[in-house]
């Protein structure tokens, strides 16, 4: 069994708690940790409140929405929304209160 063309599987590694997950297809970075068991704080889920933010180590992300709540100075300094922002590489987040559950 092969993979459809457009699938798509990215890593996700999260400092400094070390820990691991994997983004299949369309899922956000936030969907994904959730599904892998892997806590990260969170409360709209739209981009807006910002309890999300973290910074982005090393790789891309897209965003689901037009225009996150980030000002163009955070995104200039690395910060993403994980509640919206989808992978488009590998990733490394720095999130202090990341943790298995």
């Amino acid at each position: 069994m092969t993979a459809p063309e457009n699938f798509q599987l990215f890593t996700v590694k999260v400092l400094p708690a070390d820990l691991q997950y994997d983004v299949e297809g369309d899922l956000t970075l936030l969907e994904a940790a959730e599904m892998s068991r892997v806590q990260l704080p969170s409360s709209c889920r739209n981009g807006t409140c910002r309890t999300c933010i973290c910074r982005l180590v090393s790789g891309e992300v897209s965003y689901s929405i037009d225009w996150p709540g980030l000002t163009p100075e955070e995104k200039t300094e690395g910060y993403v929304l994980p509640c919206v922002a989808r992978p488009t590489s590998n990733v490394v987040l720095d999130q202090p209160e990341a943790s298995a559950f």
